[in-house]
């Protein structure tokens, strides 16, 4: 199964992310530029802890007993504001809403996770964690003027939520259907 564990804004958070998104949608479609790229609905916003990817039924089984325990890692309140797309140059493959207030504690439970992970095999990437919640992926890389048009209405796009209390981190299993991604929600970890 494919696996993953995130931290989830709460249901406000999730719609003011989502008007944003369609507000730089609506943007780029008027520009010609928003094709190739693959939105994700409302109810699928988060913030990535750690991607796993797929494990066995059996493995996955036991990596979720090692995540079962409370963490150590603080709740907090989660703030986000502003857009942005990876990588900062080149073609954008990915577009995102930035992290306001919560970045540190995300990041501790980034870590804490890893610990976690770290007896299964799990390794942390090579780059510092970047917390940020993930509104679209880019199918095909944009070419000439449309990338361009992109990072200027990225940059143009005023977004800002309200804040939330987070404290739990969830762990999803993650299916693709005809549909888009569904997630479900295997198990929720309290945070101290």
């Amino acid at each position: 199964m494919r696996l993953f564990v995130a931290a989830e804004p709460s249901a406000e958070v999730r719609r003011d992310a989502a008007d944003c998104a369609a507000r730089l949608r609506q943007r780029l479609d008027a520009a010609n530029a928003g094709h190739g790229l693959r939105w994700v609905p409302a109810e699928n916003l988060h913030l990535t802890i750690w991607f796993l990817g797929e494990v066995s039924d059996a493995r996955a089984s036991a990596i979720i007993q090692s995540l079962a325990p409370p963490m150590k890692a603080p709740a907090f309140d989660l703030h986000l504001a502003g857009l942005g797309a990876f990588p900062p140059s080149g073609p954008p493959r990915v577009l995102w809403i930035g992290v306001t207030q919560g970045v540190a504690q995300l990041a501790m439970a980034h870590d804490e996770v890893g610990e976690r992970l770290a007896p299964w095999g799990f390794a942390p990437e090579g780059r510092a964690y970047s917390a940020h919640l993930t509104i679209a992926r880019v199918k095909e890389p944009p070419r000439g003027g449309a990338r361009k048009v992109i990072r200027e209405q990225v940059l143009a796009e005023r977004c800002d939520s309200r804040l939330c209390r987070v404290e739990t981190l969830t762990v999803f299993r993650s299916r693709t259907t005809a549909h888009g991604a569904t997630y479900e929600p295997l198990l929720r970890v309290p945070l101290s």
